[in-house]
């Protein structure tokens, strides 16, 4: 397999250490046990420990201390071995000389944490959940190219592809490869998933098990007794703690010291470096592939259908149905001023959908920012002023637009920056937040979803979760539209279609010439851009509060943080 070059380069900053204070013989006790815990906060809070039945990263990095790969791509875009006994190769006989099919043969050593054997019958069944429509499983599109998987024996599994498939990593590895156990879901195997206890208190392989868990509040981990290496496991308790906001959650690491961990510090760039000047902790920022992104709606959410389904897509949206006005208002966009005034170093502007690694990134920069371009836009698309109220408007409809993102003050103040902007062209703009537990949450009873998307235009992050971007682009296929009739699954929230992307992207899965590749990866990219079927604003660091004493932290940009679990320490400051 081709050797993939090291994708991005991490940021440790730093922080001045503090004086070390004399303690009695009481707080040295309470300090050993304290080095056997870890308080881990994120503080979008999980509320389903079922990575499948979720878009929520936070759901996901929860899920992932228990649940396990086959493999995974470490940072430097290495395939790691994880439940598999070994990566399949050519050489090795895994990978099938056609380029249809791959064999995964699988660790002997491997029991769930209710003591049950771990076999191939998991990782069969595994597909077959995420693959049955009734299941509605978010990773669905993922395994769109996989024909059918079988087992050879008990510990080997043989993936057979519809098409020659280049990515043949793309499926039962990293973030949409967590495997669960056939033996107590498969009675919870279609409508009824969601009543599946499993989904909150989960059986798995990995280094901890669920000992406790508050949806939207805390979970509680303790040693997977049955784990394979338990000689590893240097914490008797883990606590994920929800709540908050990131900068309490930036405070509790790097000025308090009442954590160990934070997740997703999105967080205004001078109030970090304020923190880190306290000397707790440290930050480690990694630009991987994330990137924080407007998305239209390119149907109506304010029609239904007599089945009451809003976001239809029987009712084109009013206005983002027209080319020149997307294209406008993505030009109305100021980047660099968000990025500047709220990110500084942890995030950069970009006008790409994809942005790692380096060899699929697009060089064309069509949607710059140009607000005369955009106001000329406008115009000749027939959306102008008629009446006199500062909105413009067509055929008597006014171009008002409702705008949501996740409640974190980060992201309310960039909805404000792209108000300003939009409001400057005659665009009457409504601010919406919601909580990041309901918006992610991917609960086809919600309607504040974001495959529902109940609004006119929706800002979240998202990215890549491979070296490989064939299923991220998969996002925007027709056939991944979120809908009623699919149990509201799939990834194509902003309800785009168009044939053309379709056919790059099932060339793309299979073209084997890795430069032809890049190259299709690029023009999908472009397609997406130039059409603004997508504003990407800001390449955004993944930033992470590190606690001084906390080490083994050992971040990829194709994982969930917890991913190396079993390796994270503590050890008292100064060892």
């Amino acid at each position: 397999m081709k050797k993939l070059k090291r994708l991005s380069g991490y940021l440790t900053i730093c922080l001045s250490s503090l004086a070390l204070i004399a303690c009695n013989s009481d707080s040295q006790s309470s300090n050993i046990n304290n080095l056997k815990q870890a308080k881990l906060l994120y503080w979008q809070a999980p509320t389903i420990l079922n990575p499948h039945l979720s878009t929520g990263f936070k759901d996901s990095e929860a899920s992932r201390l228990t649940l396990e790969p086959l493999a995974s791509f470490d940072k430097e875009g290495k395939l790691i071995p994880i439940l598999a006994q070994e990566i399949p190769t050519l050489e090795n006989g895994g990978i099938g000389k056609d380029g249809k099919s791959v064999v995964w043969k699988l660790r002997k050593d491997v029991k769930w944490s209710d003591g049950q054997p771990f076999t191939a019958k998991d990782v069969v069944f595994t597909y077959e959940f995420i693959t049955n429509p009734q299941v509605g499983s978010v990773n669905a599109g993922d395994y769109a190219i996989v024909d059918k998987v079988e087992t050879l024996d008990d510990y080997t599994v043989k993936v057979s592809f519809k098409e020659v498939t280049p990515a043949w990593y793309s499926v039962f590895v990293g973030n949409a490869g967590l495997i669960l156990p056939q033996h107590l879901y498969a009675q919870y195997n279609g409508a009824n998933v969601r009543e599946a206890p499993y989904n909150l208190m989960p059986v798995g392989t990995g280094a901890y098990k669920v000992v406790q868990f508050k949806p939207g509040d805390s979970v509680i981990y303790q040693p997977n007794s049955y784990y394979r290496q338990p000689e590893k496991l240097n914490f008797e308790q883990i606590e994920i703690k929800g709540g908050g906001d990131a900068t309490s959650a930036a405070r509790a690491v790097l000025q308090t010291g009442e954590a160990d961990f934070a997740h997703n510090l999105q967080v205004e760039a001078n109030i970090l470096e304020s923190l880190q000047k306290s000397g707790k902790g440290q930050l480690v920022a990694n630009f991987g592939s994330l990137s924080e992104r407007i998305i239209f709606n390119f149907t109506d959410p304010n029609r239904s259908t007599d089945e009451g389904e809003k976001s239809s897509l029987q009712y084109p949206h009013p206005f983002f149905s027209d080319v020149k006005v997307r294209q406008a208002l993505a030009m109305a966009v100021d980047k660099e001023t968000i990025a500047n005034q709220l990110y500084g170093v942890t995030g950069k502007a970009t006008n790409n959908y994809i942005v790692a690694p380096e060899e699929y990134v697009s060089s064309e920069n069509s949607m710059t920012y140009n607000p005369e371009k955009a106001s000329q836009l406008l115009d000749e698309a027939g959306w102008k002023d008629t009446n006199g109220d500062g909105i413009r408007d067509k055929n008597g409809v006014e171009m008002k637009i409702v705008f949501q993102t996740s409640v974190n003050p980060l992201r309310q103040k960039t909805q404000a920056i792209v108000k300003q902007n939009w409001q400057s062209l005659g665009v009457g703009v409504e601010l919406k937040s919601v909580d990041a537990s309901v918006l992610f949450s991917s609960d086809p009873s919600n309607n504040d979803t974001v495959e529902k998307f109940s609004a006119d235009v929706q800002m979240f992050t998202t990215g890549n979760l491979s070296p490989d971007p064939i299923a991220y682009l998969k996002n925007h296929t027709c056939d991944n539209i979120p809908q009623k009739s699919n149990n509201w699954s799939g990834d194509n929230y902003s309800r785009y279609c168009n044939p053309e992307y379709d056919q790059l992207w099932q060339k793309a899965t299979k073209e084997l010439n890795p430069q032809t590749r890049a190259e299709i990866f690029k023009q999908m990219n472009d397609l997406l851009v130039e059409e603004a079927a997508v504003i990407p604003l800001i390449h955004r660091a993944d930033v992470v509060g590190v606690s001084n004493n906390l080490f083994g932290v050992n971040l990829t940009p194709w994982d969930f943080k917890t991913w190396n679990i079993a390796d994270w320490e503590k050890k008292a400051e100064g060892k």
